[in-house]
């Protein structure tokens, strides 16, 4: 297989961080007659980009990942 049961669960641990932030995202948005000031808060502006930009590079770092085998370590010693 390509990928072991680690990489899939660091993969899974990634969509959830990216998940977060575009949930963090979310929210109302303006009506016609009406704005909504919170559109433009910190937590949507800044932080939510942040946390899906960190899941987003957690993710390639989980396919890039590879666990060192037994073997590995007994060639390296």
């Amino acid at each position: 297989m390509a990928f072991s049961k680690k990489n899939y669960i660091l993969l899974a641990i990634g969509m959830a961080i990216v998940i977060i932030g575009l949930v963090l995202m979310s929210g109302e948005g303006s009506a016609e007659g009406v704005f909504n000031p919170d559109i433009f808060s910190v937590r949507r502006i800044k932080v939510a980009p942040v946390v899906s930009l960190f899941g987003f590079i957690f993710i390639m770092f989980a396919i890039m990942y590879k666990p060192k085998t037994e073997k590995q370590d007994k060639d390296n010693k």
